[in-house]
């Protein structure tokens, strides 16, 4: 790989509005190559120690998961170890709250400590995540990551607690959750990864949970650019309606932007390596008459002061109706994308309430909407919860008897999207 990382846009859009139309939506696909793995890099893992992992193997496959994780880390990287209960505590290096750097000798040390951990006590999910920011604050200059595991709902602090400690912690790493079994909470570990730029899994079973932290390690790993942007520029009297995170999990990142100069935001994306990720902006631009042409934004990725990559989306008014009415299917793609979660969530949320009827009509449409992105593991899981009578008209009955491991992995996977093909 090249020493100098290659960053590239695409943007898909139809640029023209009718006379007077103000709503222009692009999709930007950013491909990222030649991103040589990062010179320094901090990894911290983040354990659930809780007495409730005690039951049905969980504490046993953790600890193996963790060592996974503890091979999965390159020498040299500074890592660190915390279990968490009521109140965090590091478990390796244990003489102070640091990283130290990946040797033959520290990660022998790392397994060892993990092996003696002993659950007991309960879940406070925030206070886990400021030790991992202590942690991981003094070493701006690498490629900062937590994993986290939890089997359980986040008790044992307020909400409050948890959303001061997202705060205190975004931007200063990227945070990738995982809950094992089937009594934690879905909203609770999609507003972690959300705020902290990472994702979430569902590990129903303990077994899976070696290879789930391996595969993320791993990934992390592979990163070489940390905390990249996207900058988005608009001309006065323009504003930015959304920018969203559409492919590989549905982020919403609109409430991050950070102003950044005049028209001008900075929405984070965190660390990047050789990947391809596709974002949904739309913009609101004044109202042009028939043959006027602008600059409805300027995009730029950007690195600290570096800058990565950067495109037009463009607007240009027209008398010409098959042109104005033209959708694009990239666009049609990530909107349909988007629905299909929402209509899987709030489905869900009525079912848990008792609105059949709510439920059944969201769920219905999800069906459908499934069909139409060719999401083929939505549609699987889908299929677990309700019975289609008709895919096509989105027509079902929702099933009596569903597993509670089978409605949070549809949960959890509804942000989960599919790439699209060019122009579709």
């Amino acid at each position: 790989m090249s020493d100098v990382p290659q960053f590239g846009f695409t943007v898909d859009q139809n640029p023209y509005l009718p006379a007077g139309g103000r709503e222009m939506h692009a999709v930007l696909t950013v491909q990222a190559s030649g991103v040589a793995r990062a010179s320094r890099a901090a990894e911290v893992i983040v354990l659930d120690a809780s007495g409730s992992m005690s039951y049905s193997g969980k504490m046993a496959a953790a600890k193996a998961a963790a060592r996974a994780a503890v091979h999965a880390i390159r020498d040299g990287v500074l890592f660190g170890v915390i279990v968490g209960a009521n109140e965090p505590r590091m478990i390796f290096p244990t003489r102070d709250v640091r990283l130290v750097p990946m040797t033959p000798d520290t990660r022998r040390n790392a397994l060892d400590a993990i092996g003696r951990v002993e659950p007991a006590g309960g879940t406070a999910i925030g206070g886990w995540l400021l030790m991992a920011h202590r942690l991981l604050a003094p070493h701006d200059d690498a490629v900062r990551h937590a994993i986290l595991l939890t089997d359980g709902k986040n008790q044992h602090e307020t909400d409050a607690e948890l959303d001061g400690a997202l705060r205190a912690c975004a931007g200063a790493f990227t945070c990738d959750a995982l809950g094992v079994g089937t009594d934690w909470v879905v909203a609770e570990l999609r507003k972690i990864s959300g705020a902290l730029l990472g994702t979430f899994l569902d590990v129903p079973e303990p077994a899976d949970l070696e290879s789930r932290f391996r595969e993320l390690t791993e990934r992390a790993m592979g990163k070489g650019v940390a905390d990249v942007a996207l900058r988005v520029w608009t001309p006065k009297q323009a504003t930015v309606r959304f920018v969203k995170q559409m492919v590989p999990v549905l982020d919403d990142l609109t409430p991050k932007a950070a102003p950044s100069g005049p028209q001008t935001a900075d929405y984070p994306l965190g660390a990047w390596g050789a990947e391809a990720r596709e974002y949904h902006v739309c913009v609101h631009v004044p109202p042009g008459d028939v043959g006027r042409q602008m600059r409805a934004a300027w995009v730029k990725l950007i690195a600290g002061d570096r800058e990565l990559a950067a495109a037009n989306i463009l607007a240009e008014w027209t008398d010409d109706e098959a042109k104005a009415t033209l959708i694009n299917g990239r666009v049609a793609r990530h909107t349909d994308q988007g629905e299909l979660a929402e209509a899987i969530q709030e489905g869900l949320a009525a079912r848990r309430d008792g609105d059949e009827d709510t439920a059944t009509a969201r769920l219905g449409r999800a069906v459908r909407l499934a069909r139409q992105v060719g999401n083929e593991q939505i549609s699987g899981l889908l299929d677990r919860v309700v019975e289609v009578v008709d895919e096509e008209s989105g027509t079902v009955r929702l099933r009596k008897d569903v597993a509670k491991a089978d409605e949070m992995s549809l949960d959890t996977r509804s942000v989960r999207t599919v790439r699209t093909r060019q122009g579709r």
